[in-house]
């Protein structure tokens, strides 16, 4: 049975522009007197998510009181809007409890970040995106969606991950997600702006706008305390439970849609009939979930639709035939992607501090094969990597402490894992100053290391607190020692 909706845009964008999809959920079930669209400020600069979901709080509740709204809806989100709602709900109802959502659906999220929230931040963003609004972008709503934000970082441990602090003093961590209360899905699409402007931003493994990674609930989070060494030599690893137990959110990457598209089920976008209509399909089947066992029946649909995709990517021309015709079944001829488009990604969001927890921001890391015998295997091992494997380093402009790493995993399978077997990284931090140095008082640029992944099934099961995975995005909280010099304290007896 269709229920009540809500819709909620994104950063620098309008109800107007879900008019056709609140048209289109009404010639499909959904009363448009049923659907209410959602506006708010994004593009001044002193309003932040947080104002935006403390003000949400306001009005449905004021609209559930009065009766006007129902007090059970499913709400649609788009961009930064998935940022609002996360926020609105984490706050109001942290462990789900009396929420008015069931079913949340995530058009594009944007829940780890976009690449665009720094252009947007620039005179370029100001003069594109500002030029009618004073020049103002939104700077707060821009620093929380910046790739790495420190926002990100504490909404996720609030509401999808544990805080290893908290794990060890017996907290109980709740989430307004699964367990009955809100069902959250994910559909993103992977296909780049082609025309206009937008083409700035476009990158491989995103829908020119949020990369798949930074869409996907699902997450990983890690501490690698380096303060507190392993008997082995390397650092206490802590992995940081889920708030949402064993919960898989569906995830359904589509090659066929941008940023944009994503939003309009009543057309094909650039796909033919064949599956141009699916997004619509998906949709429904979300708003559709009745139980636990659809839930999870969905969750195997969409995880299939995601396998086809990135299956895209595994080819090595796009002059194989298997892959033109893999591609044509998408597209049928309407355009020639390559397969190196549709590769599967990952994000390592990375935080370093020391031991007393202050933010450490001049560090660097570096990725190698910890197998390697000699500094010339070593090198090839780095080089490879870093040239092939890592696509972008983002440096969070409010603090430098918090990078986000691009990470291409079918080429970290293909090409990486062609000459190595396992992947560790190793860090290195400026020292603060002359009296103390980090990692080893006697060394000006110490390091630690620590092994990530591996190919090999056997070695990667023996990482299962370190383990990295296609499509998703890893916190990863990095504590490095501070060791003072000798001089800095001593005793001695005076003759």
């Amino acid at each position: 049975m269709a229920g009540r909706l809500a819709i909620l845009h994104g950063w620098s964008d309008t109800s107007a522009s879900f008019q056709p999809l609140r048209d289109w959920l009404g010639a499909h079930g959904h009363p448009t007197t049923d659907i209410w669209l959602g506006d708010y400020i994004s593009l001044d600069d002193d309003v932040r998510v947080e104002d935006v979901a403390k003000r949400m709080k306001v009005v449905i509740d004021g609209l559930m009181s009065d009766g006007t709204l129902a007090p059970s809806f499913d709400l649609i989100v788009h961009s930064t809007g998935a940022l609002v709602a996360r926020e609105w709900m984490t706050t109001c109802y942290p462990d789900g409890g009396g929420c008015p959502v069931k079913r949340l659906v995530m058009l594009a999220p944007a829940n780890f970040g976009s690449r665009l929230a720094a252009i947007g931040k620039s005179m370029i963003g100001r003069l594109v995106k500002g030029i009618t609004n004073r020049l103002e972008t939104g700077q707060e709503m821009l620093n929380a969606l910046e790739l790495a934000s420190p926002y990100q970082w504490n909404l996720t441990r609030r509401d999808l991950l544990q805080p290893p602090e908290q794990a060890r003093a017996g907290e109980t961590a709740v989430s307004p997600f699964g367990g009955g209360q809100v069902w959250p899905f994910v559909i993103i699409g992977t296909r780049a702006y082609d025309t206009g402007l937008q083409q700035i931003v476009n990158e491989d493994g995103s829908d020119g706008t949020v990369r798949v990674p930074a869409g996907n609930l699902n997450v990983v989070g890690m501490t690698l305390d380096f303060s507190r060494p392993n008997p082995a030599g390397g650092p206490e690893i802590r992995a940081w439970p889920s708030r949402t137990g064993d919960l898989k959110i569906p995830l359904a990457v589509l090659p066929e849609r941008d940023h944009g598209e994503v939003t309009h089920p009543e057309t094909n976008g650039r796909a033919g009939a064949v599956t141009g209509a699916r997004l619509g399909q998906l949709i429904l089947q979300a708003l559709g979930c009745a139980s636990p066992a659809d839930y999870a029946a969905i969750h195997q649909d969409w995880e299939a639709i995601t396998t086809a995709t990135g299956a895209l990517g595994d080819f090595d021309s796009e002059d194989d035939p298997a892959y033109q015709a893999a591609r044509n079944a998408v597209f049928e001829g309407q355009d020639n992607p390559g397969p190196e488009h549709f590769h599967r990604y990952l994000q390592l969001i990375v935080k370093v501090t020391d031991d007393y927890g202050n933010l450490v921001k001049d560090y660097f890391l570096e990725f190698s094969d910890p197998g390697t015998k000699s500094s010339q295997s070593r090198d090839r091992t780095v080089i490879t990597f870093h040239k092939d494997v890592l696509e972008d380093v983002h440096n969070n402009s409010t603090s430098s402490a918090y990078r986000c790493l691009f990470v291409d995993h079918t080429d970290l399978m293909k090409i990486f894992y062609d000459q190595n077997a396992a992947l560790a990284v190793a860090i290195s931090a400026a020292p603060p100053g002359r009296n103390v140095k980090y990692f080893d008082s006697a060394k000006e640029m110490a390091l630690g290391r620590v092994e990530l992944h591996a190919e090999n099934l056997q070695a990667r099961e023996a990482l299962t607190q370190t383990r990295i995975f296609r499509n998703q995005t890893h916190f990863i909280e990095v504590i490095i020692p501070r060791r003072p010099i000798d001089k800095v304290f001593r005793l001695s007896q005076p003759g």
